[in-house]
C-alpha cells in the first residue's frame, strides 16, 4: 500500500466508533482524492460496551488523538445512540438569521417536557419554501449526555455524532441512495432504526424493539407474527413521519445479501409500502482486507460516522455542543445561551410575538414530551401512536396563544422590549422586558391590566445601571388557563 498524503502532504484518517446494542464496533478510514480506503474493522468482545477499554484495544491512547507528527491527521468520531433523541420539525416564518433564532428558541421552548435547563437541543433550517423555513430539531436530556461525555471524554473524539445520521450517511455513500426524500430502514440483532430523510439529510426518527432475531428464530408462526407486527409498526412510523400516503415514499431496507431481508421487503411490498432491498456497493470502498458486502453492512454505523468525519461540508445536528469541546477547538456558547440570541428577541419580539404564536399554534403539540417518555425503555410503537392521539385531543382545549400574545403586543408601545415570554397551564403568564421609564413601564401595565382576558397583573422593576432603563418582569392570569 503506498503512502497516502493529501495535496499538502498530511495523511487525513479518521477512526469511528459506534454502539450497537451491546458491541461497539469501529473502523478507520483514510481519504484520498474522494477515494476512501478502509484500513482496519474491529468489534468489542463479550456484551459489555467499554469505550475507555474498547478505544485502547482500537490503538487510540488517552489525550488528543491528532498527534503532533505534521505528515499524520488522524482524528476520532463516535456515534451516540439516537434512541435517546427525540426529533420534531416545525417551521417558522423567512425572516433574518437573528430573528429565526429567536423564534426557534421560543417555539421549542414551550415544547420541552423538562425545565430547559434539563434539556439539550439541537436543529437545522432547511431551504425556504412559500415564506416558510422548514427546522429539523433534536432533542435528549442534558444528564443522559453528559454521561455519554464521560464515557468518551478520556481519548477525546473530535467529533460526537447521532448514529441515525451515519446510517443516512451511510445509505448515501455506499447503498448508492439518491432519494431526496426516503425512509432507511437499519435491521439489528434486537432492534430496528428507520429513518426519516428529507432532502437528502436525517429528518426524524425511530428506534423499534425488534430485529432480525424475531424475523429468524421460532416457529414459522412466531416468524410470521413478527412480520405482521414489523408492517403494523412501519406504518404507524410512516404515519408518525408525516406520510399519511404510504405508497408515496420509498422505503429503502439495508441488506447484507441474506434472504431474511427479502422476505421482509416482500412483507412492507404486499402491505403496498413501497419498499426495496438497498445492498452495499463493494466498488466504493478500498480495503486492506476483503471487506465485501457483509463486510460494510456489519460496520455501516462507524463507516456512516467515518464519511461524515471526513466531509467538512457536512452540517451536523450537534447536540453535543454546549456540553463538549474537543481539544484544540474553543468551547462553543450554545444558542439558548447566546447573548446575541436575547438581544434578537428583545429588538424583535414586539413586531413577530404574532407570528411566534402562529407558529406554535400550528406545531405538533407535546411531541418532544410523547416521545421523550419512551426513552430508556422498549419503544412499544402502537403505545406511542395511542399516546399521540391523546395528546392530540386534548392539545383541542389548549389556550389561544396567538390570541394572549396579540393582548400582549398590543398593549406595548415602541419603548417596551420584551425579552422572555414564559406560559404553562396551571400558573400565571410571565413575562420579562426593559422599559425606558416608570410612566412607559406604568402604561403598559394599566393597558394590559384593561384587556378584559387578564386580569391580577403584578411587577417588579430595577434599574439598570449601565443603560439607564427599567429591567421588569411581569406576572398575570390569561383566561382560566393559568389557575
Amino acid at each position: 500500500m503506498s503512502n497516502h498524503v493529501t495535496n499538502i502532504g498530511i495523511l487525513r484518517s479518521v477512526v469511528a466508533i459506534a454502539q450497537e446494542e451491546s458491541k461497539l464496533k469501529a473502523v478507520e478510514l483514510r481519504e484520498k482524492n474522494g477515494a476512501f480506503e478502509v484500513l482496519w474493522t474491529k468489534s468489542s468482545k463479550g456484551t459489555d460496551a467499554d469505550w475507555r477499554l474498547f478505544a485502547t484495544e482500537c490503538g487510540l491512547s488517552p489525550g488528543p488523538t491528532a498527534r503532533a507528527d505534521s505528515k499524520i491527521n488522524r482524528t476520532v468520531a463516535v456515534g451516540f445512540n439516537s434512541a435517546g433523541v427525540a426529533f420534531y420539525r416545525i417551521n417558522v416564518p423567512a425572516v433574518g438569521e437573528e430573528e429565526t433564532e429567536s423564534i426557534i428558541r421560543l417555539q421549542a421552548e414551550t415544547q420541552l417536557p423538562l425545565p430547559a435547563e434539563q434539556m439539550e437541543l439541537a436543529w437545522r433550517t432547511n431551504q425556504i419554501q412559500n415564506g416558510q423555513i422548514g427546522v429539523t430539531i433534536a432533542a435528549a436530556r442534558k444528564e443522559q449526555l453528559q454521561s455519554f461525555v464521560e464515557n468518551v471524554r478520556s481519548f477525546e473524539p473530535a467529533k460526537i455524532l447521532l448514529d441515525s445520521e451515519g446510517i443516512v450517511e451511510a445509505w448515501k455513500r455506499l447503498f448508492a441512495g439518491d432519494e431526496k426524500n426516503a425512509v432507511v430502514v437499519s435491521i439489528g440483532a434486537q432492534n430496528t432504526q428507520v429513518c426519516l430523510v428529507e432532502n437528502r439529510r436525517l429528518g426524524n426518527g425511530v428506534v423499534l424493539s425488534m430485529g432480525m432475531e424475531d424475523f429468524t428464530s421460532g416457529t414459522l408462526e412466531q416468524q410470521a407474527e413478527a412480520s405482521e407486527r414489523f408492517v403494523q409498526d412501519m406504518r404507524s412510523v410512516q404515519d408518525l413521519f408525516g406520510y399519511a400516503n404510504q405508497a408515496e415514499l420509498p422505503v429503502f431496507v439495508l441488506s447484507d445479501g441474506n434472504a431474511a431481508y427479502v422476505s421482509i421487503v416482500s412483507s412492507l411490498r404486499l402491505a403496498r409500502l413501497n419498499a426495496r432491498v438497498a445492498l452495499p456497493d463493494v466498488k466504493k470502498l478500498k480495503a486492506k482486507t476483503e471487506t465485501g458486502i457483509e463486510g460494510i453492512y456489519e460496520y455501516r454505523v462507524p463507516l456512516g460516522l467515518g464519511l461524515m468525519a471526513l466531509d467538512a461540508r457536512v452540517n451536523e445536528l450537534d447536540i453535543f455542543e454546549r456540553l463538549y469541546s474537543p481539544a484544540g477547538r474553543g468551547k462553543k456558547k450554545h444558542w439558548l445561551y447566546s447573548l446575541k440570541a436575547a438581544c434578537a428577541i428583545a429588538a424583535v419580539m414586539l413586531v413577530s410575538l404574532a407570528v411566534v404564536a402562529y407558529v406554535l399554534d400550528r406545531s405538533a403539540p407535546n411531541v418532544i414530551e410523547e416521545r421523550l417518555r419512551a426513552i430508556g425503555s422498549d419503544t412499544d410503537i402502537d403505545l406511542l401512536m395511542q399516546r399521540q392521539k391523546l395528546i392530540k385531543a386534548v392539545a383541542l382545549q389548549r389556550p389561544d396563544l396567538l390570541d394572549l400574545l396579540s393582548e400582549v403586543n398590543a398593549s406595548g408601545d415602541k419603548g417596551i422590549k420584551l425579552e422572555s415570554f414564559y406560559f404553562k397551564k396551571g400558573q400565571p403568564v410571565t413575562i420579562r422586558g426593559q422599559a425606558p421609564n416608570n410612566e412607559q413601564l406604568y402604561k403598559f401595565e394599566e393597558s394590559l391590566e384593561e384587556r378584559k382576558d387578564i386580569r391580577n397583573v403584578k411587577r417588579t422593576s430595577s434599574l439598570d445601571a449601565k443603560t439607564k432603563k427599567l429591567d421588569f418582569t411581569m406576572t398575570f392570569h390569561y383566561k382560566n388557563f393559568t389557575k
